[in-house]
């Protein structure tokens, strides 16, 4: 029996999920003398270290946990359950009392490199643990966060991880165990890591080793526009920019492309080696994501069998509905989380709220971008933009704007160009570039940019590589390059010619044009390193 501290704070039912495919059974804790009476103990944490903490003490946890840990019972911690073991985190600025178990404190990072660190890397073995059995050298699992380990004691690392310099990715004293990865959306190698936490019935490592792994993999992600079609149903879409009908005189006659069901299509992607899988969706119901029960149960039934990371966006955002009950984004974005999603992208709304901070230069704290980012973390939040080239013939003709030299000339010559803002699926434009935007954003607390570009949308001429390394050199955290994949040569130009951190692509995949083992081949020969499923 596997009992679950679930602090009501990120996405735990895909731990719930991955537990009970691989045959365990689970109970969650409920009082403090659940932790007392437990066998085995799993305690994911995401979001927010200050908030998981004021929880923890709250609903008087502390004492119970520490009476557990000093047992040396079965204890694996993800994430920020592990980084609780320690006796504090930069990230919390209350001083409240941590569980202290082990020696050290969480740091943010220190690097050029994206924060957060976001992505498949592997793990340099340490210990020679049964919690690692049958787990090789050419692992990767996945990580996501901006703060890491300073153990003051090197004897509990069991693993590190280089991120422009090495941190503690692992760590275990006894039964006493945590990783900083998510092995529950890790793939074959992370559901490997839970099964034998599952199964083993003692974690005691056999001695000291010093065995390299690999590096940080460059992601490759598959998108699902989600919407009902003319019957009612949810299918997976995909448009030429955006346009997602069929053109006159096609078979459908204009109706929706239909290209799959989302749940069939999420879990071919997951086993053809996908790193993350977005849906957007984009029906009738997104103005209230609450009403979307269908959208919900996507989430849920996705994630009972594809362990890497999901992705949700669209309406996700402050509402009012008919009958005058008003919800949060907060509220949408975690009953996102709870059915199943890792990460939330906000489109429209966050250029909305972007553009009033750059007007007046000031958070309000209230945004949906803040709210979010505050309880779950900055990983979770992504921030989705969808801009159309504007050329100018000049810089001045586009005072405020971010103006690039482009080496791809407009109608009439011009030289100079800016991306602006759209929202409502590209419909309406705003008076707001790009990389103004992805600055903004990054200052109220996201996370990661979903980089698109209408005027390449369903072109197969490539990712708008311009538009790319302009975004990328405004900001720290990572970049999504969206739009134009149309072969494999496509992504590793966009990974050599630019610092895209994952690459996205839609209609080439769901139509089978150009599979995900075929890009990652492609890349591998190129000397790009990819995660092999």
């Amino acid at each position: 029996m596997i009992t679950l501290l679930d602090y009501g704070a990120g996405n735990v039912r895909s731990v719930r999920n991955a537990v009970e495919k691989l045959g365990g059974t689970l109970t969650t804790v409920t009082s403090p003398e659940d932790i007392l009476s437990a066998e085995k103990i799993i305690f994911p944490g995401v979001g927010n270290y200050e908030n998981m903490i004021q929880v923890l003490n709250r609903k008087g946890l502390m004492a119970p946990l520490r009476e557990y840990l000093a047992s040396n019972r079965p204890f694996f911690g993800i994430c920020l359950g592990m980084q609780a073991l320690f006796q504090g985190s930069e990230e919390d600025l209350s001083n409240n009392e941590s569980i202290g178990f082990f020696s050290g404190r969480v740091e943010r990072f220190k690097t050029r490199l994206s924060v957060p660190h976001m992505g498949w890397n592997g793990i340099h073995l340490k210990q020679d643990s049964p919690l690692l059995d049958r787990i090789g050298p050419d692992a990767r699992f996945y990580f996501v966060h901006s703060f890491h380990l300073v153990p003051h004691d090197p004897s509990v690392v069991l693993t590190t991880t280089t991120y422009d310099y090495e941190f503690a990715s692992a760590i275990q004293q006894g039964n006493i165990m945590g990783t900083q990865f998510h092995p529950e959306k890790s793939g074959k190698h992370g559901m490997q890591l839970l099964e034998n936490f599952i199964k083993l019935p003692d974690f005691t490592p056999k001695g000291r080793v010093d065995i390299l792994g690999k590096g940080l993999a460059k992601r490759i992600i598959a998108c699902l526009d989600v919407r009902s079609n003319d019957q009612g149903d949810l299918v997976v879409t995909k448009g030429d920019q955006y346009d997602v009908r069929e053109k006159p005189g096609a078979a459908d006659k204009g109706n929706v492309r239909n290209l799959g069901k989302p749940v069939d299509l999420a879990r071919r992607y997951y086993e053809e080696g996908a790193d993350e899988i977005t849906f957007l969706n984009i029906t009738g119901f997104r103005d209230f994501p609450l009403a979307d029960l269908p959208m919900i149960t996507v989430l849920e039934q996705t994630s009972k069998n594809v362990f890497v990371p999901l992705t949700i966006g669209g309406g996700i955002k402050d509402y009012t509905d008919a009958e005058g009950r008003h919800y949060t984004a907060l509220e949408v974005a975690d009953r996102y989380f709870r059915s199943g999603a890792d990460k939330i992208s906000i489109g429209s709304d966050a250029v909305h709220i972007a553009k009033a901070f750059v007007d007046t230069g000031k958070k309000t704290g209230k945004s949906a971008i803040e709210q979010i980012s505050r309880v779950y973390g900055a990983q979770a939040v992504v921030i989705s933009i969808d801009p159309r080239r504007v050329y100018v013939a000049a810089r001045q003709e586009a005072a405020g704007h971010h103006v690039i030299e482009t080496g791809i000339p407009g109608p009439d010559g011009e030289r100079f160009c800016w991306y602006q803002c759209t929202v409502q699926g590209g419909r309406t434009a705003v008076d707001l570039d790009a990389v103004t935007l992805a600055k903004a954003c990054e200052a109220l607390g996201a996370g990661e940019i979903l980089l698109n570009c209408i005027d390449r949308d369903g072109t197969k001429s490539g990712f708008d590589l311009e538009l790319i390394r302009a975004v990328k050199q405004a900001v720290t955290i990572p970049v999504i390059a969206s739009s134009g994949a149309g072969s494999p040569a496509h992504f590793s130009e966009v990974f050599t010619e630019t610092r895209a951190d994952a690459a996205l692509a839609a209609g080439i995949f769901h139509r089978k044009e150009v599979p995900i083992p075929q890009v990652k081949d492609h890349l591998a020969g190129h000397g790009i390193p990819v995660r092999r499923s």
